[in-house]
Order: C-alpha cells, then sequence, then structure tokens
C-alpha cells in the first residue's frame, strides 16, 4: 500500500508565490530559462536552473552552478522570498487550463516504496540525467521540484479534498503566463490529515509515476546513500521521503508527443513515400493538416505537405507495449528507414509536446531545421497504468502531460 506523509514545506510568503513559481528545469533549455527568469530575480529558475546566472557557455553540471543553486535557494529562505512551515501539513493543488480541472495531494512519498514496486514506473532512465540531479539534491540537500503521481480513484479521498475546495480559502491562487491557473489550500484539519494519510495505507496498493521518473530514481539514489552513512538510521528521516503530487488517475489526461527527424537517412521524398505505403495506407491529409483522430492514425509533414498514414493491420501488435502508436512508428519508420537506432541518444530526433500544435511542427520543417514531422494519437491513461503493472517498460518519449506542476510552489529539505 502507498505511505505518504505531511512535511514542514518551504514555500513563497503568499505575496512572492507568483514571481517564485517555475516551469519545471526539464522542460526548457538554458536559453529559454534565461529569457522566462529575465529581470525577475525571484523566479525560482534561479535555483532549478542557476547556470542562468553565469556568462553564456559555462557548463550548467558544474560544481558552482549547484552551489550557485544552494546559495540562491537559502537566500531567498533568509530574505523572507521563501519561508519554512511551522508543522507538517499536507496540501491540496489545484490546475486549471482550458475548462479541465485536476486536483492533486501535496505530499511526501516514500522511497521504499519505489525500490518495492509499489511506485509503478513505465520508463527508462539516463544515468546522466539522474546524476545531475542527484548532485542538485545533493548539494542543496533539498527536493525543490515535485514528483507528478497518479493513483486509482478513490471516492473517500476525493471527499476530503472537496470539503476543502469548497468552504476554505486558498494559500495561492495564481494564474501563470501559459493561461493556466494554479490554487493551493494548506490542510489545516489534523483529522482530515490522518484520515488522507490511513486511506493510502489501507486502500490505495500503488502509485504511478506520470511525470518525473529521473527526479524519482535520484531523490531514491540520494535517500537510499543517506540511509547507508547514516549508523542511527531508523526509517522516519526525511530523507526516506520525496516531494509528490498525487492526482487521481480519472482528472488527468496524456497529450500526444510528436516527433522530428533531421534527415531521411539518403532516402529522395518518393523512395521514402514509396517505402512507407509498404506498411501503410498513404494519402493527401487538408493542407493545413490535422491531429490523428484515433489508435493507429499517423499525420506527416513533409517537403510542405501533409500526409495522413494509417497502419496496415499486419504490424499492430496484441501486446501492450507493440500496440502503441510510438512502437509502430519505431519499428517500422523510424529505425528500419530512417536509421534511428535509439530515440533516447539519437541527434537526429527531437521530440515535441502536442500543446505546441501541428504549426510547432510545420515552422521547424519549413525553415529547414529538420525534414520530416509526425504528429501522433495519445497514449492513454490505462495503457501507461497497464504497462506500468505489467512491469514492462513503456518506449522513450511516450507521454506528455498538461499542465505542468510549477516548481517553487513547494519545497522539501532533508
Amino acid at each position: 500500500m502507498a505511505i505518504i506523509k505531511p512535511f514542514e514545506a518551504v514555500r513563497p510568503q503568499p505575496e512572492h508565490a507568483a514571481e517564485v513559481s517555475s516551469l519545471p528545469y526539464d522542460v526548457m533549455n538554458t536559453a529559454e530559462a534565461r529569457q522566462m527568469a529575465e529581470k525577475n530575480q525571484r523566479s525560482f529558475l534561479h535555483v532549478s536552473r542557476a547556470e542562468i546566472d553565469f556568462p553564456e557557455g559555462t557548463d550548467e553540471h558544474s560544481q558552482e552552478v549547484y552551489d550557485r543553486a544552494r546559495d540562491n535557494f537559502y537566500k531567498f529562505m533568509a530574505d523572507g522570498t521563501l519561508f519554512q512551515e511551522a508543522y507538517a501539513s499536507l496540501y491540496i493543488y489545484q490546475q486549471n487550463m482550458q475548462g479541465r480541472t485536476q486536483t492533486g495531494l501535496v505530499a511526501c512519498s516514500s522511497i521504499e516504496d519505489y525500490f518495492n514496486d509499489v511506485i509503478k514506473k513505465h520508463e527508462l532512465t539516463r544515468p546522466e540525467k539522474e546524476e545531475d540531479r542527484i548532485r542538485h539534491m545533493e548539494t542543496l540537500q533539498a527536493h525543490v521540484g515535485p514528483i507528478f503521481l497518479t493513483y486509482p480513484k478513490n471516492d473517500e479521498v476525493d471527499e476530503i479534498i472537496l470539503s476543502v475546495t469548497d468552504n476554505e480559502e486558498p494559500v495561492y491562487n495564481i494564474l501563470t503566463k501559459d493561461g493556466v491557473r494554479h490554487t493551493v489550500w494548506l490542510l489545516l484539519d489534523k483529522d482530515k490529515t490522518d484520515q488522507l494519510v490511513s486511506i493510502f495505507e489501507n486502500k490505495i496498493p500503488f502509485t504511478y509515476i506520470a511525470d518525473g521518473h529521473h527526479r524519482t530514481a535520484s531523490a531514491a539514489k540520494v535517500g537510499l546513500k543517506m540511509k547507508e552513512q547514516n549508523p542511527n538510521h531508523d526509517g522516519t528521516e526525511d530523507y526516506n521521503f520525496f516531494l509528490s503530487v498525487l492526482f487521481p488517475d480519472d482528472q488527468l489526461q496524456i497529450m500526444d508527443y510528436n516527433r522530428l527527424i533531421k534527415d531521411l537517412n539518403g532516402l529522395s521524398d518518393e523512395e521514402f513515400l514509396k517505402k512507407l505505403n509498404e506498411k501503410f495506407v498513404v494519402s493527401d491529409a487538408k493542407p493545413e493538416g490535422k491531429k490523428p483522430k484515433f489508435i493507429h492514425e499517423f499525420e506527416m509533414y513533409l517537403s510542405g505537405k501533409w500526409y495522413t498514414l494509417l497502419a496496415k493491420k499486419e504490424i499492430i501488435k496484441s501486446d501492450p507495449i507493440g500496440i502503441l502508436d510510438v512502437t509502430i512508428l519505431d519499428e517500422n519508420v523510424l529505425n528500419p528507414l530512417l536509421g534511428i537506432k535509439d530515440v533516447r541518444t539519437d541527434k537526429r530526433i527531437d521530440f515535441v509536446g502536442g500543446i505546441r500544435g501541428l504549426k510547432a511542427l510545420k515552422q521547424r520543417v519549413d525553415s529547414g531545421e529538420m525534414k520530416v514531422a509526425f504528429a501522433l494519437y495519445p497514449v492513454s491513461l490505462k495503457q501507461l497504468m497497464d504497462i506500468a503493472d505489467s512491469g514492462k517498460i513503456m518506449p522513450p518519449k511516450s507521454t506528455w502531460f498538461e499542465p505542468k506542476l510549477r516548481d517553487g510552489l513547494f519545497s522539501h529539505l532533508f
């Protein structure tokens, strides 16, 4: 069963919350982070991407950058931008984007649940990305980016959360530049806090990582290392837990995660289209393009023109991984035709979340930066959970969740 616990959050003073909150560190590059934090000395990007405080070209993985992140974090605490809650609490975090609302519970989750597979995974992680967050966490002695978890809907949890959001004033109510409203309530009622902890411990057998596999793995490894170094370890130490936001599965939506490739691996347009016809029914699409309407339908943009690709039955497998559109594209186009052997490491491929729309794909192909783009139908949350339950791993870059959690609204010291 799932273990959650209240924690003494480090969070912004209400008057600074809008300035502090930032997008997660891993949805932008350094140049974008510089632009986002420009003229905002309270932006949490000075903690999560401290290289923006150094000259361009500075190695973002140098120890001086991690040290600056630590200094900025504790400076924010010293000057009153951030403060630490006087007592351990849970929080309710609601996001509203384009009329869709999801409401989660901010808590600390157990690293033992991660190692014991109570927290289910669906992605592999890359050692260099883990190492970056490990060094960041160890230098700050804090978790400063919440992990996005989901759990099977529970009516009792819903009822408790609703009793708070309907009747109490939020501590934060922020509308960010991307049009997402972020509202946070502090759960003051100890009885309700205890009930929530008990419900997870006794009635929710698993939670699932929706977004944040690298941060979760890093937090778990840091906690394990600190456990091994502590001769008086008893399991209650803060390093045994990591910062998380848990949303019920019925409120989440996965968006498409689309592909761009720099070249056709030596093929002409005509040769490429001819080979595609062996595995797909290829037809002209609307001049302006359209998003795929159902599973196994793909949209492709090539040389100024949109095409619809419908996978032929003989290439569709019945197993949980083989049936995914990302697998179909990998096994029938990216690998055999375009020579993309590993989408995690190949420099010829890039990925664009569906929130940016088809225009982002078209622009990058039209600019000459990329040669061809593929728009995919999104993976369902049921598919994600079924794969995680089976112990299997989804292909890389299979899911894109929106809205993103904001960094800086909560941090956890350990």
